[in-house]
């Protein structure tokens, strides 16, 4: 057996994430996370067969969001057409009622292409899908608590989850408003030509074709966003299964008690999974487990909220729009830039802001109802400004 230091063994408390794909075991004394050989890591070609797959009905909804957007044109512009603060509510509720800012952020941009929106509109509304996005984690620790799990361990990590999302998109907006008035990105290749786009358009434009024969311009519009939803919640199934898996003695692993490591592995899950949901919904059971306090999550839950852009990107490329590139890749260097400020300048004092705050709102069943119907009634009221 190797030898370590201080005579202490690897294998002490472990704290394991990914079993097919990532397992670490956190050492007693200095709790940092070894990863298992190459040699553990095996394919799995359904999931790989499930991907393929969710890739698949992700583009034909993107072609069929196209084609059917302009019939809810008059729609949008009534209530998220006026100004950008439209906009901004109408996002942050519609990702409160699907539960998810990725169908919402993808939509946004096929409502530029569709000039419902224009870019700074278009702007608003992905950052309103990803205000409401973290909803689903507090969804979740409802759920936690419902079956008799700690209510202030459960309910905490949703409420972070919100508040670190609002603590960043907020000035980011104003950031990403700057960036996207200067141009910088406009000049950039991002537009599927040549061999890509001609792929896309050979494989998809008969059943669009077809579609468009058959069906009402509103129906293909409804399709193409179920057949986007059911896309996600597909790759959702296709990736790595994130879980802890617990053992006689459960150690905090060392990104848990670092900022830049919690931030860059909130990013690589993120990535992975393609799904801001899913790598927050984790928090909730290892919270509740006691593998991570809430202070240590505020930099994970940052760095989610940039790479979860990767699919909205994606999107954009698809679209073969050059204005629809530069608003994701504005919104994710606005994000990315005020996080990094944060962490680097003012994570501690914003760490016990937000620590207070969210044990302020869990206090007592009053003060979490009035917390609700505030996250509620402000995109409510945003879409109301005229």
């Amino acid at each position: 057996m190797p030898a370590y230091p201080n005579g202490a063994r690897a294998g002490g408390g472990t704290a394991s994430i990914s079993k097919r794909f990532f397992r670490a075991s956190a050492r007693r004394d200095t709790g940092r996370i070894m990863m298992a050989p190459p040699a553990a890591l095996k394919i799995n070609w359904r999931k790989v067969g499930i991907v393929l797959a969710a890739l698949f009905l992700f583009i034909l909804a993107i072609q069929l969001l196209k084609s059917g957007a302009r019939v809810i044109v008059p729609f949008v512009q009534l209530w998220a057409g006026s100004n950008p603060l439209n906009a901004l509510g109408f996002g942050w509720l519609a990702a409160y009622l699907v539960l998810s800012g990725s169908p919402i952020a993808a939509l946004s941009l096929t409502l530029l292409d569709a000039d419902a929106l224009n870019v700074v509109g278009a702007l608003a509304m992905v950052a309103g899908s990803r205000l409401g996005a973290s909803f689903i984690v507090l969804v979740v620790g409802f759920v936690y608590v419902l079956r008799g799990h700690s209510r202030a361990e459960s309910l905490s990590m949703g409420l972070l989850a919100l508040l670190t999302t609002f603590l960043v998109q907020i000035p980011s907006l104003f950031t990403g408003y700057l960036l996207l008035q200067s141009g910088w990105f406009n000049n950039l290749p991002f537009t599927a030509d040549g061999p890509l786009f001609s792929a896309v358009e050979a494989i998809f434009d008969p059943p669009i074709t077809l579609a468009e024969s058959f069906l009402p311009r509103w129906a293909i519009f409804l399709l193409g966003f179920g057949v986007l939803w059911y896309s996600l919640n597909l790759i959702d199934r296709g990736m790595p299964h994130l879980h802890l898996r617990e053992s006689a003695e459960t150690r905090r692993p060392s990104w848990a008690t670092r900022p830049l490591a919690a931030f860059a592995l909130g990013l690589g899950v993120t990535s992975i999974t393609l799904s801001v949901s899913v790598s927050l919904s984790l928090l909730v059971p290892l919270a509740v487990r006691g593998v991570v306090r809430r202070g240590n999550v505020i930099p994970y839950i940052m760095g989610a909220n940039i790479t979860t852009f990767v699919d909205t990107l994606v999107a954009a490329i698809l679209l073969n729009n050059p204005l629809a590139p530069p608003v994701v890749l504005t919104e994710m260097i606005s994000v990315a830039s005020i996080s990094l400020l944060i962490l680097l300048l003012a994570y501690r004092p914003c760490e016990r802001a937000l620590l207070s705050l969210t044990d302020a709102i869990s206090a007592s069943n009053q003060t979490l109802a009035i917390f609700l119907l505030v996250i509620v009634g402000v995109p409510v009221a945003l879409m109301l400004i005229e």
